[in-house]
């Protein structure tokens, strides 16, 4: 397989700015992890103006897609779960090239999953996982079924990608097959939701009740990278935690975070006085005696 690469990466061996060549064969037609390509190239450079490009190549009848992506880009991929196929290429890739050992320590980092990270990744997909219970439970209310249908089936999704976190391992494309071996509960939730013969609005109904009550055992585990920033200052603005550059991958779900753990009693809500009459702004405060 190298041989049959070799003319589109071979150039890249001779740069001192690549420090890592991956290939990834498709297992089987339309394959996800390969982007329905037969094989996927990636090379790993240090520094580019563009930190991701991409090409599409045929040779011999097999179609080959090309990622060269900068360190930088890449480590913001893993960390914040931008692009999963990514990590998943790199855990499965065959090593073609690397300089100093730079993909089998990569590889041994993704092994070993630091905490540091994975409890950023957790948020990330608490906060999502919110957002989709809470848009779902809306559309319900308003009678449009198929919508909140649609929402919980991204609630789930993101329950079953934040299992596998807590498991400590990285969520595949597949990650229902990840599930079915970690969490039979979270699995046999997601086969009731697909397979169930009640009608649509009761099985949305049930599925509200269950889906709350994973969220809340989940709670601290999944805010946790967002409390652990709050205790280290007595209390936040919505604004400061916004700007804080360690909840930038999270940004956009912030305030549905902050909105669930403070009604949850997992944070204390302070108002205070602001310009104007009966103005206030609330500023949160992490409680040493949360609900665990």
């Amino acid at each position: 397989m190298e041989k049959f690469l070799r003319p589109v990466y071979e150039r890249y061996t001779k740069d001192v700015n690549t420090l890592g060549i991956l290939y990834v064969e498709s297992v089987r037609p339309h394959s996800p992890l390969t982007e329905n390509f037969d094989l996927i190239l990636l090379i790993i450079i240090e520094e580019a103006d563009n930190p991701w490009c991409a090409a599409h190549y045929e040779k011999a009848g097999e179609t080959i897609e090309v990622n060269i992506v900068t360190k930088t880009q890449l480590t913001s991929w893993i960390d914040t779960s931008g692009y999963r196929r990514a990590v998943e290429w790199i855990i499965n890739g065959n090593i073609i090239f690397e300089r100093n050992g730079y993909v089998k320590q990569l590889k041994a980092q993704l092994q070993n999953f630091p905490r540091k990270k994975r409890n950023l990744r957790k948020t990330i997909d608490f906060g999502k996982l919110l957002k989709s219970f809470y848009e779902a439970k809306q559309l319900y209310k308003l009678g449009e079924h198929k919508d909140a249908y649609s929402k919980i089936m991204n609630a789930l999704q993101y329950l079953a990608r934040l299992t596998v976190l807590e498991k400590g391992y990285y969520p595949e494309v597949m990650v229902w097959n990840q599930v079915k071996n970690i969490d039979i509960e979270v699995y046999k939730l997601f086969e009731e939701f697909m397979l169930s013969d009640e009608e649509l609005d009761k099985k949305i109904e049930l599925m509200l009740l269950a889906v709350d009550f994973m969220i809340n055992n989940r709670a601290i585990s999944g805010a946790l990278h967002l409390l652990e920033i709050m205790e280290t200052k007595d209390e936040w603005s919505y604004a400061e935690l916004k700007k804080h550059p360690d909840t930038k991958a999270y940004a956009l779900d912030l305030s549905v975070i902050l909105s669930y753990l403070a009604e949850n009693n997992y944070l204390d809500v302070i108002r205070k006085v602001s310009n104007g009459d009966n103005l206030f702004e609330l500023t949160y405060k992490a409680r040493n005696d949360s609900p665990s």
